[in-house]
């Protein structure tokens, strides 16, 4: 909530003058200052901004930031070095025993176009610390052979991704990393609501099932599988249909108990919906799926009332999706 955000703001404010006086934190009510908020362009609330050296042209969104020590974390490596220099194994283990998930970069020197996308997505996931190294000695502790990005997770190696000069894109690095702050499949309730949509991946596959279906297990283990390929580009979400509370969610996607198991596919910025043509959850048809949406070939699937019985019975015909197409056109 915008009153939560407040407070962790104020906080982070308090603790960064002592450490960074320099740095201003200040808030502004924009139902005071119509002005202001048509030139920022302000459309949703709360809106940080990060100005710098005085200007106000083009100040830098902080997006997605909410607890205090986060809000510390982005404005530090913002005015200063985004990710830390590991010389020792010792020092990269310090790194990845400290948090639950870590990022380290091994680099076989450390001024090439990876590191600085490296550096740039580390200024915009505070939520995990960075670490990179060009040290032969760590290199070969962790048995890597290119340059490469690894996410650590409680310690042990999760992903690795080979980083290619020129290759690599900021956006989609981050999409990745980020994804790692959920599950692989991540049940959809009023907590984890919030933590699917603050992860920038616009593309949501959503599993309608009861979890208490006799063949549960082997569908849910059939949408990890699955989910383990797409990461970083698809986000999996599991919806029980047994759960009252997600009513709102069948609604949206005119799921019935009959339909049940069911795959859908939304894309967050056209809100386009679409429905997996295959009744089996396997692991091949999931594949086929999401990969077919990827590739901007999947049909879009316009949900339907069925056609009333009387639909034709008075001079105003009630035309639904399944008969609109064969009566207007």
């Amino acid at each position: 909530s915008s009153q939560n955000l407040s407070e962790e703001f104020a906080e982070a404010a308090r603790q960064l003058k002592k450490e960074a006086p320099r740095i201003q934190f200040g808030k502004i009510d924009v139902t005071h200052h119509d002005d202001l908020r048509k030139e920022f362009n302000i459309q949703e609330f709360p809106t940080v901004k990060f100005f710098v050296d005085g200007s106000r042209e083009d100040p830098i969104d902080c997006k997605g930031v909410r607890q205090a020590s986060t809000f510390i974390t982005w404005v530090k490596r913002r005015t200063g070095p985004s990710t830390v220099l590991i010389n020792s194994t010792d020092q990269a283990e310090a790194i990845i025993h400290a948090d639950d998930l870590a990022v380290i970069g091994f680099f076989k020197e450390l001024h090439n176009d990876s590191v600085e996308v490296f550096c740039e997505t580390a200024r915009d996931v505070p939520e995990m610390p960075f670490g990179m190294t060009a040290s032969e000695d760590v290199w070969a502790n962790y048995s890597i052979q290119k340059n490469t990005l690894v996410v650590f997770k409680k310690g042990k190696p999760v992903h690795n991704e080979v980083l290619e000069d020129g290759r690599q894109n900021k956006l989609d690095l981050m999409r990745l990393i980020k994804t790692f702050t959920l599950d692989l499949v991540t049940e959809y309730n009023l907590e984890t609501s919030v933590k699917i949509f603050d992860v920038p991946v616009e593309n949501h596959i959503l599993l309608f099932t009861p979890t208490n279906l006799e063949t549960f297990n082997a569908i849910y283990e059939n949408y990890k599988s699955a989910a383990a390929e797409f990461r970083g580009k698809i986000m999996f979400v599991l919806v029980d249909t047994n759960e009252t509370r997600n009513g709102r969610v069948f609604e949206y996607f005119r799921i019935k108990e009959v339909d049940v198991p069911a795959v859908r596919i939304l894309n967050l910025t056209s809100d386009a919906k679409y429905k997996m043509p295959a009744d089996e959850v396997t692991v091949e048809n999931l594949k086929e799926f999401c990969q077919s949406y990827l590739n901007g070939k999947a049909k879009l699937h316009l949900s339907s009332e069925e056609i009333p019985e009387d639909w034709d019975k008075t001079p105003v015909k009630v035309l639904v999706g399944k008969n609109f197409n064969r009566i207007v056109f």
